[in-house]
């Protein structure tokens, strides 16, 4: 077996930018007339979709919305997001994220983004930071009914990677994820890949209980032993 695809996880591992989506969320909180919670955040949003995390905080509160009004709830938070990174000169991009994709290059892995934000909100990210060219592929939190830790994400990534390249006979199992949350890491095992946890977001000992391989940033990942655990499963 070897290794064939790196897919990424896109808040708190392309861009660091959980502060601005906790701002969000209280507010649509507050705007509903409900009493936000700092530590419901952490718990209920963080690896999950706007709306798994808006659902779950407004069933809490007994608050019972349509589909079509929480559709609006996640358009809101949406714009407003752009919005905040249209006003920053410079986007929170994690350091060494740009060293590991051109690794990646050399290797000729296919990359891509796997995440519960919104389509438009990473490829507004990835675009602005010039690595939209280096993503074969998106699967966002509008592309699939379920979030993470459902492991739909990562297999539709599979099969949109297999249509653009249909000669790799890509299977889950021969891709890497890259995630920062319990719940993305839960996601990636659970469609059979091998996880590293980079610890963005989390400690990194409790990551490291969870994933193939833990490290503090992007630039401690060594791609070399990567791969070569990869050729071992098979030899």
């Amino acid at each position: 077996m070897s290794l064939k695809a790196v897919l990424f996880d896109f808040n708190g591992v392309i861009i660091n930018d959980e502060a601005i989506h906790e701002q969000l969320i209280e507010e649509i909180i507050t705007g509903e007339n409900l009493r936000p919670d700092a530590s419901e955040f952490r718990e209920v949003c963080l690896g999950r979709s706007d709306r798994s995390c808006l659902q779950e905080i407004l069933k809490r509160r007994g608050r019972v919305v349509t589909p079509e009004y929480l559709t609006q709830l996640i358009a809101q938070k949406s714009q407003a997001y752009q919005h905040q990174l249209e006003e920053m000169e410079k986007l929170p991009i994690f350091p060494g994220l740009e060293d590991l994709i051109f690794k990646l290059r050399v290797a000729q892995l296919p990359m891509g983004v796997v995440s519960g934000a919104q389509h438009r909100e990473v490829e507004l990210v990835i675009n602005r930071a010039n690595l939209a060219q280096y993503f074969c592929v998106i699967v966002a939190g509008d592309d699939i009914k379920v979030s993470k830790p459902e492991p739909d994400g990562y297999l539709l990534a599979v099969e949109k990677i297999n249509q653009q390249y249909p000669t790799l006979n890509l299977h889950s199992h021969e891709c890497l994820a890259i995630e920062d949350t319990p719940a993305g890491i839960e996601a990636a095992k659970r469609a059979g890949m091998q996880v590293v946890g980079v610890a963005n977001t989390y400690p990194f000992h409790m990551l490291q209980r969870q994933t193939n391989w833990t490290v503090d940033n992007l630039n401690d990942l060594e791609l070399e032993r990567v791969q070569q655990a990869y050729s071992e499963v098979s030899s």
